[in-house]
């Protein structure tokens, strides 16, 4: 993993086309801008791991009936 120090305004570049700016400091929260292409999906970590959760679920469901419940 890569750590790097970034100050408010302060941004990294990623890919030469994904952005990432340090906004705001309040105590132990940093809020972040992240400027990138609409084709690529940015989310929060626990998001994408209940989407790739489900997914999974959805995958080993083997009659409508699972699947149906996923859905609701």
């Amino acid at each position: 993993m890569l750590a790097l120090a970034r100050k408010i305004n302060e941004s990294i570049i990623i890919n030469d086309n994904i952005e990432i700016t340090v906004l705001e400091i309040k105590g132990d929260q940093i809020k972040l801008g992240i400027d990138a292409p609409k084709s690529v999906p940015v989310y929060r970590k626990e998001i994408y791991k209940q989407i790739q959760d489900a997914n999974k679920e959805a995958a080993n469901a083997s009659n409508p009936e699972e699947l149906s419940k996923l859905i609701k």
